[in-house]
């Protein structure tokens, strides 16, 4: 397809958006502005061939990054003007679903969704190597959303403050029996046991996690406190006060999330509590996002998938007897954390690439932190934290605090 036809695509699509102005200029120099608005981005074209990139969507775009056909002095930026025109794509996407949802729906259905598909999956994550994490996360190595109190705060201090309030809403106590479903590389088994003394019991199919983890945790002198297993949630067996679950859950795919919180409910002791820490997508995009290819899908977390919040919240009532006590949103926090992520992989670009991480890879990491924060900025998606409790547990408010009484 030419430039003329997917220009008139892009104005189609844009000249309604009134909330930024997108600048794409062309191989040979020339210029075109689509939209109005004062936030504006740039796509320098280095390639006639991203022309008909634009129509593959996500995946076909970041195809043409990685390989250098196009550029952006600000990507997120980029991201953000995408993730305002998104709600108008996803009408058209609706009107369409008819006919394309059975389709995608298929094709994700007969992907294999056992447990051997799962450590693949996460392997393809999380043991790209220990040494790519180490340059791009804080000392406490916590993947996930930090808390900025502050917002000259180190990433560190964040990340140790998110740790400290999900101690805080389980009121973690020395007798707790505490379940971890997705270990990271052990940052809140790490805190919760030194700070509160309790037994952490803490779970990943990651190789290199477990690992890792392992190690730390021997290295800690914390043996005795915290237990580190090599099993996939389906496989977790006995009952616990307390059980953490800080985005894990993207992991386990759309067919996964009521299988998932089911279990987690069945882990429970009668007086249990639960926090669920979870990425989440706009309630009106997931029936099309769900199953979906996408750059994320394909080269970022395979066989993943974001819930939304009305997904989760009817998987609760219809599969658990687990009650929603808290929901606090963190997604405004986690923009600066992925900001912080993404200074840190370019600053250390030279590094990475004597580790053996080409320029193509580096390329893709740095779009999927860009897509990221661009996407958590515009509140495309979001990021949550649920306090669940069972049916014995029992919460008591102050003015200033929840103080959480078991029985």
């Amino acid at each position: 397809m030419n430039e003329a036809v997917v220009g008139w695509l892009l104005e189609q699509s844009l000249r309604r958006l009134g909330r930024g102005t997108l600048t794409i200029i062309a191989p040979d120099g020339s210029a075109r502005r689509y939209g109005s608005g004062s936030l504006a981005a740039t796509m320098e074209l280095r390639s006639e061939q991203v022309w008909t990139a634009f129509l593959g969507g996500s995946l076909a775009l970041a195809d043409a990054y990685a390989d250098g056909l196009w550029d952006s002095p600000d990507l997120v930026a980029l991201v953000r003007l995408a993730a305002r025109a998104m709600p108008a794509l996803d009408r058209l996407r609706q009107v369409a679903a008819p006919v394309l949802r059975p389709v995608e729906l298929a094709r994700a259905a007969v992907r294999p969704g056992g447990r051997d598909q799962r450590r693949r999956d996460i392997a393809a994550h999380y043991d790209l190597g220990n040494e790519l994490f180490s340059q791009m996360l804080d000392p406490t190595m916590t993947y996930s959303c930090a808390l900025f109190g502050d917002p000259e705060m180190s990433l560190e201090d964040a990340q140790l403050a998110k740790l400290e309030l999900v101690c805080e809403k389980l009121s973690l106590g020395r007798d707790d029996r505490v379940l971890e479903i997705g270990s990271g590389w052990g940052s809140f088994a790490l805190h919760a046991a030194t700070t509160r003394g309790c037994h952490v019991t803490t779970t990943t199919i990651s190789r290199e996690q477990h690992r890792y983890v392992t190690e730390r945790v021997a290295a800690a002198g914390l043996s005795d406190l915290i237990t580190v297993l090599d099993k996939d949630f389906r496989d977790l067996r006995g009952r616990y006060d307390k059980l953490v679950s800080i985005e894990m859950i993207e992991a386990v795919g759309w067919r996964g999330f009521g299988p998932f919180l089911e279990h987690c409910s069945a882990l429970l002791e009668p007086d249990g509590a639960m926090l669920l820490q979870a990425i989440t997508i706009d309630d009106r995009a997931y029936a099309v996002e769900k199953a979906t290819r996408s750059f994320i899908k394909e080269y970022i977390f395979p066989g993943g998938a974001l819930p939304s919040l009305a997904v989760i919240t009817r998987a609760l009532a219809r599969r658990t007897d687990l009650q929603v006590l808290n929901l606090e949103d963190l997604t405004q926090h986690y923009v600066e954390t992925l900001r912080r992520w993404r200074v840190n992989l370019l600053a250390n670009t030279a590094l990475l690439q004597e580790l053996g991480y080409d320029e193509r890879f580096r390329r893709i990491w740095s779009l999927y932190l860009a897509y990221c924060e661009g996407g958590f900025a515009e509140r495309r998606i979001g990021d949550v934290q649920i306090l669940l409790g069972k049916p014995e547990f029992r919460i008591a408010r102050s003015s200033h605090e929840a103080v959480m009484i078991a029985g």
